[in-house]
């Protein structure tokens, strides 16, 4: 039995009666094609089973329409849902992902990963691991050095890169606002970790709402969690001991929130009658908690689309125009969801 001989450009073209560049100029999309050689080109490709290869056309097109991801913490809901959207939007656009996920949040050795996407050839890189400490101390030695466009999702304005972020601080400064208007006197607050930029954001949103309202801000009224609905529970019994006239809360994700709602059922506080409660996230199982919860809806799936649409064009623009597009602060805007809890 012989080996199967593989088909070739040269005979797609031979076939289909053009050449060899008007075969890879189908292949490549390219405009110069009438409309009935074109068909018939795909019709000979399909005849043949002929499959271009993905590394001919990314020489072809100094693209090899590869992203690289750099991630943290998929356990956790946001990062998920953030990958999501890259992942669909990449799908979109004809775009490989090659992925890795940082060890720790706070990790900084980051030269081995982004030598290692360079090895790779990617055409850029999504860094949609969140900003915590000083894990972005890196930036202003290598960016300069890197050759290819590197966009960061959720992290604070800095000149020399490119951002896409959820608003943190408009979204809590409307949750909070939400909290006034419906006539709670007494706001505390319980935030996410403060090492991680959102949570400060978050929890400045509830300070700046209370102080435009002419209302008292200490930290007698706040206390923190790590994300968990563990730690949501211990954060809430706390905070009512150190501010038991409380009578509305602004937690910094749904599944503190969550606890909340749970260890006031516990120990005899009704919501929202004794205690109105707004989260932040807007998970769909939000809906579903008892009783509903209010919460602001961050759409970390468009968060995701729109970093890959962002850095494709950023990536199109080096390649026609041998240049690099000035970096950008592009925020998505967050929305306030009112259910019974509140």
């Amino acid at each position: 039995m012989t080996d199967k001989i593989k088909t070739t450009i040269y005979d797609v073209a031979k076939m289909a009666g053009v050449s060899k560049q008007t075969v890879s100029r189908v292949i490549n999309n390219r405009q110069d094609v009438s409309n009935e050689t074109r068909k018939r080109v795909k019709n000979i490709m399909d005849e043949l089973n002929y499959h271009p290869s993905a590394i001919a056309q990314s020489l072809s097109r100094q693209k090899s329409y590869l992203f690289g991801v750099v991630t943290a913490g998929l356990r956790f809901i946001g990062p998920s849902r953030t990958l999501s959207g890259i992942t669909s939007m990449a799908e979109e656009l004809g775009y490989g992902l090659l992925l890795k996920e940082l060890a720790s949040f706070n990790s900084n050795n980051v030269k081995p990963l982004l030598q290692w996407f360079k090895s790779h050839q990617v055409d850029g890189i999504i860094w949609a691991a969140p900003e915590i400490e000083d894990n972005r101390y890196w930036l202003k030695d290598m960016m300069p050095d890197l050759d290819i466009p590197v966009l960061f999702i959720t992290m604070e304005e800095q000149n020399q890169v490119t951002v896409v972020t959820t608003d943190n601080f408009s979204g809590a400064k409307a949750a909070t606002e939400h909290l006034i208007q419906i006539g709670r006197k007494h706001i505390g607050h319980i935030a996410g970790p403060l090492d991680w930029w959102e949570a400060r954001q978050r929890k400045l949103g509830w300070e700046t709402a209370l102080k435009e309202a002419g209302m008292q801000v200490s930290e007698q009224m706040c206390t923190l969690g790590n994300w968990s609905p563990k730690s949501g529970r211990s954060a809430f019994l706390e905070l009512l001991e150190k501010f038991p006239e409380m009578d509305g809360v602004f937690v910094g994700n749904d599944q503190m929130a969550l606890s909340v709602l749970q260890a006031s059922l516990e120990i005899g506080k009704d919501i929202p009658r004794d205690l109105s409660v707004v989260g932040f996230d807007g998970i769909a199982d939000s809906e579903f908690y008892c009783p509903p919860l209010t919460t602001v809806y961050q759409n970390q799936d468009e968060l995701g689309r729109v970093a890959v649409a962002e850095l494709a064009s950023q990536i199109e623009h080096k390649i026609n125009e041998n240049i690099f597009v000035e970096p950008k602060y592009i925020t998505i805007p967050s929305e306030l969801i009112i259910r019974q809890s509140s």
